[in-house]
């Protein structure tokens, strides 16, 4: 299952690469961390967790209810998910191909759900190179308001 997540995603990212699907200025801010069509990572990670977004829930009449929030509540449980994954010492490289529909068919899930993130789950290579990437300070991000 690793290997055919691995070659799906590969296909998008070549598209995305190198046949300018992510235009110059995507790909100038992302050359600084060094990355490419190249994920070998999804093979080499002992799990691969893919968080997938459900849009709207079919009730058993066939019937279909919109679920709310969906973004925002994906996006906090991937946070929190990340936190408890450093806590117990597990690291992870959030990867968010761009389309990620292959997910989805490769994974065999329904059209009412969209995969938001996929997380290779595990413990660092010897030797990995982190990117170093610049935090904004508090006061870039925060206005305190007090009466």
């Amino acid at each position: 299952m690793k290997s055919a997540i691995r070659q799906a995603a590969e296909e998008e990212e070549r598209v995305n690469y190198l046949e300018n699907r992510m235009n110059d200025e995507w790909q100038q801010a992302l050359a600084h961390l060094g990355t490419d069509h190249h994920k070998e990572f999804l093979e080499v990670a002992p799990w691969i967790v893919v968080l997938f977004e459900q849009r709207y829930e079919v009730r058993l009449d066939g019937e279909r209810a919109k679920n709310y929030y969906v973004k925002e509540s994906c996006g906090i449980a991937a946070g929190l998910f990340i936190a408890a994954l450093h806590e117990i010492g597990l690291a992870t490289l959030p990867h968010t191909p761009s389309p990620m529909a292959f997910l989805r068919t490769t994974l065999g899930r329904p059209e009412n759900e969209r995969p938001f993130v996929m997380f290779p789950v595990g413990f660092p290579l010897p030797g990995v190179r982190v990117p170093d990437i610049a935090r904004k300070s508090l006061d870039e991000v925060m206005v305190e308001i007090s009466e």
